[in-house]
């Protein structure tokens, strides 16, 4: 290297030399190739020292767009090329100028522009003399010789860019024909903030524009967007490929755009009020688009009459893309999906798959009101999309699916979830304050989605249906194709019940946590008097902080008169108040909370709680209220301030329980406690304790379904067998070889129910011949679903090197991008020594993970179910000390729980492992 050469320049070599010569030859164009390099010497020009590439950059302060020019109409070419995978395409924006200026800035990330203009209304044509990238902030200056005069014009942009592996922006999906050819769709993922690398844009909820597009594929391929096609014509230049014009679409934002090109079946139908329906399948699997086809056509009328809003489009898409790293995403018109949230085989798909499609669908179809016709204003107001559809799909699968007791459910998958992330000190407030994009994927979390849903469904049950209602329609018509605030919908809900809402919710939205309500009672005569108080609940124990939060909470009261039918309800603003409630026996129970609605933990004084205990053996309590006050107490236990003991003798008494999601609870909670205690040396008697409280249930149950059972027995039935045979129930373990080995044969296939359960006994006991079968069956499986059950119980096989095997696999081509992680949370999930082995595997791939996922909410997931298992202090400061030589800009925050719950464990274990030990052993002695 020349002696004069700048360290600058030595640093740009050393880093840029690899990357420029390890591109893909991106296409036959030599023009593509260079424009690609010229974004690396962009990029790297950049770096001012060694040090940089180093040491963590800190966090610019972040600016919003400016807004001298804006959007009104985007017209936009794209020309995917899906052998080179590039992309060119043209833009041809309708602009407003709201003030004179020589330069307009939008956002651009991984595209290179090649020339731009502005022809400002009636004049003559600007180029542009400059395009000045700032890649850190995703952003591109164009800058102009002159003026640019107050008024309207058209910018006009040619570019070029990759359809990249990233699952971001529009990028490309690896499927196989049915031939087995590998080919590739392209397709798009834009939210939170990656629309900008499939075309230079305004790309800002706020900053909404309509759409036309036209998409330029081969003939053999189809192509959709958000619209309807009203065109489609041979295209001059090269008569293997058409031109696809779409309908112009709504004034929307441009995370909601969406086009997809490739080869499907589809099915078709229309919704009562006239709506054209399509699911979109793989060739071949037209047939396994039914059932997500049924839901969505009840969904749209089920929305319209809750919303008094009609469905604002001409159709509506329902696709299955293959590469997919979100679970799926409400593009307006055009929905994308995950394969295993979309399709469903009458013959291979389980129950709880059913529901899961159930479920996404009903998410995704209220975001075209709730977000698509009224979208927040910013990333700060995210979780009142997330929020309120994830508690909306409850209602909707209620309304299709009643047989489903979706609402007890609700309780089990989110709200219990959401509690437990948000009693950490790492928590965080449902409203963040959102600044540089880099921070919007930290937030699509629990807290989002499950707290803001169960704030919701409190906020439902205090304002009731009808208000509710009332204020919603307000919302939607009084912002329809604009932009919200949280605030605006609490003014809409205020208006329509007259009730303080904002006050109440602010106090759940604004500030982080919630609180735990502690209760005693006296009897006066026949009336009781409860003393009832608010804290926050902390999950390493009670706090006494002098300036500590209160809520407004509200506060509902059932007794055993009618455990169904709240007697009384208050509104706690203060830290204490004190209730009376008249004409109640002295043996009567009293319980908070009926329903589990009110997103807080109780503690009952001593008496209370005895009184309430027999309502869970002889089932008086409902099984909600079962499930909440199992959930409490586990909850209190780990916090420190019960003997977990005492919660194991709660747990027995649920031995005559018959509900589904109550026993889900039981065994996700008794899953944790187990995990907790691989750290001792006492494991199998916890296992043991596991398969005395679970073997009545399942002898009752059985291997077979029996005529008259539905859905719910279908899933007690897999949830029962797995946790036996995972447990080492002896006869569990012998009938699930039988099974299996018939299955393998050919004799006797499994029912799609009976899988998971039966690939996880025989793995948990097995060898490398029951692994070699599994890959195997894994290989030949045709169905993504059938994939993924057998991903996801891979690592509870026993010996070492086996396990290693699993962890390679986990990166290998034989899964998808999106399921790795699974994968790898299957191994750690599983074991003491599987813990070790997977947080290691991901120590040591760090570099090809994170890059693979480009700090997306899948690191998160990763770092998440890898660290968050050990109960040894000296894990949480190698996890902190790993994350702060590796950055994950995106998971800084889920790591910091990690660290917090590896602390909690090694607490809890240090706390309560010898008490629970003596518990254990003092089960087995026979009695004196």
């Amino acid at each position: 290297i020349p002696s004069e050469l700048s360290l600058q320049s030595i640093v740009f070599l050393w880093t840029a030399l690899p990357l420029v010569t390890s591109l893909p030859v991106l296409a036959r164009s030599p023009c593509l190739r260079l424009f690609k390099a010229s974004r690396l010497l962009v990029r790297f020009n950049s770096l001012a020292s060694v040090s940089t590439l180093f040491s963590m950059p800190e966090r610019r302060p972040f600016v919003r767009l400016p807004t001298d020019v804006y959007p009104v109409n985007y017209g936009l070419r794209l020309k995917p090329d899906l052998i080179d995978l590039t992309f060119e395409g043209k833009l041809e924006a309708a602009v407003e100028v709201t003030q004179g200026t020589n330069q307009i800035v939008m956002n651009c990330a991984d595209i290179d522009i090649i020339t731009a203009s502005f022809v400002p209304e009636g004049g003559e044509e600007i180029n542009a003399t400059g395009f000045n990238y700032q890649n850190e902030d995703e952003k591109v200056t164009l800058c102009f010789p002159s003026i640019l005069q107050k008024g309207s014009g058209s910018l006009k942009i040619d570019f070029v860019g990759e359809l990249n592996d990233k699952m971001k922006g529009f990028y490309r999906s690896k499927y196989t024909t049915p031939s087995g050819e590998n080919r590739y769709a392209a397709v798009t993922q834009f939210e939170a903030t990656d629309a900008r690398r499939a075309f230079p844009c305004w790309d800002e909820p706020a900053i909404k524009a309509t759409f036309d597009i036209t998409l330029i594929i081969p003939k053999d391929r189809i192509a959709l967007s958000n619209m309807n096609v009203v065109d489609r014509k041979p295209y001059p230049e090269d008569h293997s490929l058409v031109e696809v014009k779409f309908a112009t679409t709504p004034i929307m934002s441009t995370y909601l755009v969406a086009f997809v090109i490739g080869e499907y079946d589809f099915v078709e139908s229309q919704s009562s009020d006239g709506v054209t329906v399509r699911v979109y399948t793989p060739v071949g699997k037209a047939e396994q688009g039914k059932f997500a086809l049924e839901v969505a056509t009840k969904t749209l009328p089920f929305y319209k009459d809750y919303f008094s809003v009609p469905y604002p489009l001409p159709k509506i898409d329902l696709i299955a893309i293959a590469d997919f790293a979100a679970g799926a995403m409400e593009n307006w018109g055009l929905v994308t999906y995950r394969e295993t949230a979309l399709l469903i085989d009458p013959k291979n798909s389980c129950a709880s798959s059913r529901q899961w499609v159930a479920l996404v669908v009903g998410h995704e179809l209220a975001h075209q009101w709730f977000g698509n016709l009224v979208t927040m204003e910013w990333w700060t107001h995210l979780w009142l999309n997330e929020g309120f559809a994830s508690w909306i799909e409850y209602l909707c699968v209620d309304h299709c699916f009643p047989e489903y007791d979706i609402w007890t459910q609700f309780v089990s998958a989110d709200y219990t979830r959401a509690l437990d992330l948000d009693a950490l000190d790492n928590s965080h407030p449902i409203e963040v304050d959102v600044g540089h994009p880099s921070e919007v994927d930290e937030i699509f979390d629990a807290i989002s989605y499950s707290k803001g849903a169960s704030v919701i469904r409190m906020l439902h049950n205090y304002i009731g249906d009808e208000d509710f209602r009332k204020g919603m329609n307000a919302y939607l018509l009084k912002f329809q194709h604009k932009n919200a605030s949280t605030e605006d919908l609490w003014e809409c809900l205020e208006q329509a019940s007259g009730k303080p809402i904002a006050a109440v919710m602010n106090s759940w939205t604004k500030q982080m946590g919630f609180p735990i309500i502690v209760v005693d009672q006296e009897q006066h005569g026949s009336d009781r008097v409860l003393k009832i108080s608010q804290k926050k609940f902390c999950a390493s124990g009670p706090r006494n902080d002098e300036n500590c939060p209160n809520w407004m909470v509200p506060i509902s009261i059932c007794t055993s008169e009618d455990p169904s039918c709240t007697k009384m309800k208050v509104l706690l603003d203060q830290p204490e108040t004190t209730v009376n409630i008249t004409n109640i026996a002295p043996d009567h129970w009293i319980k908070i909370n009926p329903g589990t609605v009110g997103f807080y933990r109780i503690q009952y004084s001593t008496t209370m709680l005895e009184s309430l205990l027999p309502g869970i053996r002889d089932l008086t309590l409902l099984p909600v209220d079962r499930l909440g006050l199992q959930n409490d107490l586990f909850s209190l236990a780990r916090a420190g301030m019960i003997s977990t003991v005492e919660v194991l003798k709660v747990m027995e008494a649920f031995v005559n329980e018959p509900n589904y999601t109550v026993w889900s609870d039981l065994s996700c909670n008794l899953g944790v406690l187990s995990s907790l205690l691989s750290h001792t040396d006492f494991h199998e008697d916890i296992q043991e304790f596991i398969r005395d409280l679970f073997t009545p249930i399942g002898m009752k149950l059985g291997w077979d379904s029996k005529t008259g059972e539905g859905h719910l027995d279908a899933l007690l039935r897999g949830l029962v067998l797995g946790k036996l045979g995972k447990a080492g129930h002896k006869a569990t373990l012998e009938e699930a070889r039988r099974r299996f080995k018939e299955h393998v044969e050919g004799k006797q296939t499994l029912p799609a129910d009976l899988r998971s359960p039966v690939y996880l006994t025989v793995l948990k006991h097995g060898d490398s011949t029951t692994l070699d079968t599994m890959l195997k069956l894994h290989k030949q499986a045709d169905m993504q679903e059938e994939k993924n059950r057998i991903e996801r119980v891979l690592g509870a096989i026993p010996a070492p090197d086996l396990i290693q095997r699993v962890l390679n696999f986990a990166l290998s081509e034989e899964v998808r991008p999106q399921d790795t992680v699974s994968v790898i949370g299957g191994v750690a999930g599983s074991s003491k020594q599987g813990r070790k082995a997977a947080w290691k595997f991901v120590k040591d791939n760090w570099e090809e993970l994170h890059n693979r996922y480009q700090g997306g909410f899948l690191i998160s997931r990763l770092i998440k179910l890898t660290a968050d298992g050990f109960a040894i202090d000296k894990m949480a400061a190698e996890v902190k000390s790993f994350f702060e030589s590796h950055h994950a800009p995106a998971a800084e925050r889920t790591v910091q729980q990690c660290c917090e719950n590896i602390l909690l464990n090694a607490a809890w274990l240090k706390r309560d492992a010898e008490d629970i030990h003596q518990y254990l052993l003092q089960r087995k002695a026979p009695p004196v």
